[in-house]
Formats: structure tokens, sequence, C-alpha cells
């Protein structure tokens, strides 16, 4: 019941964040300006909750990333995206990485017309229900 519910909220969030980078590209000067004033706010937080969560502790480890066995020094992988994202990704081009982070592995092959090739599990669905295996910790 828990992957399903993993599923479930992970789909959510995904289609949220593609909604968003649609309206980004597609949307009016008006419909943008009224996304961002009510869009911008809530990712901002988002990304504040995310990081407090990965302050590094009194020995520089981040809590959030350690495990038991093995400890995570800072800046973890977290801070180190939020960095590449939110700071250093302005200052040069990057590519379209949007669906990247949701695959493991080499990314389909491109058809002629350059549009990527639908997986078997995007054929039933944009986000269709899969469990995915659970990842290992990060830095484990």
């Amino acid at each position: 019941m828990d992957q399903i519910l993993g599923q479930v909220l992970r789909n959510a969030v995904w289609e949220r964040l593609d909604m968003l980078s649609d309206l980004a590209t597609r949307a009016d000067a008006h419909s943008l300006v009224s996304v961002a004033r009510s869009e911008l706010p809530r990712l901002a937080e988002g990304w504040r909750s995310m990081l407090r969560a990965h302050e590094p502790d009194d020995r520089g480890d981040c809590p959030t990333c350690s495990t038991r066995w093995h400890r995570c020094k800072a800046p973890c992988s977290v801070w180190q995206a939020a960095h590449e994202h939110l700071v250093a990704g302005g200052l040069a081009p990057q590519p379209d990485l949007r669906r990247q982070g949701r695959r493991r592995g080499p990314l389909p092959a491109q058809t002629r017309s350059g549009s990527i090739a639908p997986t078997p599990t995007e054929t039933t669905g944009r986000h269709a229900l899969v469990v995915t295996p659970r990842r290992a910790a990060v830095g484990a």
C-alpha cells in the first residue's frame, strides 16, 4: 500500500512540474505573471523546507542523507543540486533535463523528428502507475 501511495504522490509532483514547465514555455505574458505570483513563493518555500532538512549538523554531516554506517559530509547532493539549479544554473544555458531525472540508465533513442520515442511504460499513460525499485541511500 505504501508503494502505491508513494507512486501516486510522485506522479502528482511530476505532473505539477510538467505543467509548470509547459506554462513557462507556452503561456502568454499575463498568464505567466499570474502563475509566477502564485507559484514562485510556493516553490521557494518548498526549496527552503527541503534545504532545512539537509542543514549540516555540528559535525558537518547532513542528518537526512547520513545513515548509521555512513556519514554524508556537507554539502550533500541536495545542497549541490540547489546550488546548481538556483545559483549556477543561471550562468550558462543548460539542456532540457526535466524528464531525465525520472529515468535510471540511458535515455530512449530519439526518432527522426527529434522527439523521444515512448517507452513501454509511457504508452499506457504519461505517468503510468509502475512500482519502481527502491533506490539505495545517497552516498551508500
